[in-house]
């Protein structure tokens, strides 16, 4: 599941889309911004904006948190996207 904040959403479809190629293409995961290697959560600047992503495992319910987020039986995984000021 995809969700953008207001803030990404005001900035219209065209940068829309640029955010989402760039969030696809981002591999800059280190241990300083990923020190559990989930590979859950970046940062980058896409046209002088900074923007956060982050991925939250959720049940099947999207109420709680997944019992087992690697069990994709039991898990929805939510991709979040915003501008940085919205965090």
């Amino acid at each position: 599941m995809l969700v953008m904040t207001a803030g990404v959403i005001a900035l219209g479809q065209e940068r829309q889309l640029k955010i989402l190629e760039a969030v696809a293409r981002f591999n800059s995961f280190d241990e300083d911004n990923d020190p559990y290697g989930e590979h859950a959560f970046g940062a980058l600047e896409i046209e002088g904006e900074r923007l956060f992503f982050k991925i939250d495992y959720y049940d099947q319910s999207l109420s709680a948190h997944s019992p087992d987020p690697a069990d994709e039986s039991v898990t929805k995984r939510v991709l979040t996207i915003m501008l940085a000021e919205e965090y």
